[in-house]
């Protein structure tokens, strides 16, 4: 019994109700200047439907009155903008043809319900039925008291159930297209994109400078060596800048998303992972060729950071080794590999978040990337493809 009486406590209900009757004001007023044309507003309703701003008025009154708990939201069953298309224009035509006839029956309900329960309640008084209505011809008794809210009580009713209907209907033809739901899923996923992207800006360039402050510092104290203890110092220290530059840039790209991402580092820039791996007391073997400055933005920027994991992943689990770097472009592709002696704390291949990572980025840019034990060394190699992308 809850349930069914359920809706009568909500306000979309009768926010709902008032939607309902929005269209008679303006019928009326047609009815008072033309009362022999009831039907020309029905009429008028198919050029006015096929202006595209209507479906805006339509859409954001609807989504006020008809869904308030839904207004304001990307995800809003009831579109707000205008219509784009042609099918969209139709739609609004649809919708404002049902929108009337449901005002017509809602009202007319609304007015014949209500003076009903007023005439119940004037004929147990004595004072005979107000109109033509539901009571007619009939004795004045007391006991018609007692059904004066029945009218009121199918009234209800009538108002949650035309609510339902109207709101159904609004969300079938007022509702985001096809092209619009699939704009909205190309943002959604974007979005998603950029915050993975953030993640894996974050992991690595944040993580590469800890492991690299980290390392130094363990080889300082080892050393007892104040020489080597300054020169760890000033690594650590540049590390740190480095770091914080690239922390600035993804939080730069958080408080303005459009913050060119050119911004990133580029393989350009590699020298400076290679100088602070070298800083850490890794022996860096580098060999590059081919034209890097020809290779596309989104193809270097996403190399730099494959390089800056494979040397973070090196500093972490086997510090001070001989590594050897070889980046080359040729045929169309841009091929790096990173390869250390093989240590037992190197883990599984294709452990760790990072080098999930690593094969993230090769698979967005079209590419592949592997990582684990070859020949008896630890080796992590990529191919990104040039073409297509910049």
């Amino acid at each position: 019994m809850f349930r069914l009486l359920r809706p009568l406590t909500t306000s979309a209900t009768y926010s709902r109700w008032l939607h309902l009757l929005i269209p008679g004001a303006v019928c009326s007023v047609w009815l008072f200047i033309s009362p022999d044309t009831p039907w020309a507003p029905m009429v008028f309703a198919v050029p006015v439907g096929l202006l595209p701003a209507m479906r805006l008025a339509e859409g954001v009154q609807a989504q006020l009155l008809l869904t308030p708990a839904e207004r304001g939201s990307p995800h809003a069953a009831i579109s707000t903008s205008a219509a784009a298309t042609w099918a969209d224009r139709w739609r609004t035509v649809l919708w404002l043809e049902i929108r009337l006839l449901l005002c017509v029956a809602v009202g007319y309900a609304t007015v014949w319900l209500l003076a009903t329960a007023v005439d119940l309640v004037l004929t147990a008084a004595g004072a005979g039925p107000s109109g033509e209505w539901l009571v007619r011809g009939v004795e004045p008794h007391w006991w018609y008291t007692l059904l004066a809210p029945l009218p009121i009580l199918v009234l209800l009713a009538v108002v949650a159930a035309s609510g339902e209907l109207i709101t159904a209907t609004a969300r079938r033809l007022l509702g985001p297209s096809p092209v619009q739901r699939l704009t909205a899923l190309e943002e959604r996923t974007e979005q998603l994109l950029e915050r993975n992207r953030i993640a894996r800006e974050l992991h690595d360039s944040i993580g590469h400078a800890l492991t690299v402050a980290v390392v130094q510092a363990g080889a300082a104290r080892a050393a007892n060596d104040p020489d080597f203890t300054e020169r760890a110092l000033a690594a650590i220290e540049e590390t740190g800048r480095d770091a914080l530059d690239d922390l600035e840039r993804v939080l730069r790209v958080l408080r303005e998303s459009a913050t060119p991402v050119g911004q990133r580092p580029t393989l350009a820039e590699a020298d400076r992972l290679l100088d602070s791996a070298r800083g850490s007391g890794a022996e860096i073997d580098a060999d590059v060729s081919g034209p890097l400055e020809q290779v596309p933005g989104a193809v270097s920027r996403e190399g730099y950071r494959i390089l800056q994991e494979s040397l973070t992943n090196v500093l972490r689990h086997s510090g001070a080794v001989p590594v050897r770097v070889r980046i080359s472009v040729t045929n169309g592709r841009l091929e790096m590999e990173v390869t250390n002696p093989l240590t037992g704390s190197m883990g599984t291949p294709g452990g760790g978040s990072g080098l999930r990572g690593i094969r993230e980025r090769a698979a967005l840019l079209g590419g592949n990337a592997k990582a684990g034990p070859y020949d008896g060394e630890w080796r992590v190699h990529a191919s990104l493809p040039l073409n297509g992308l910049g």
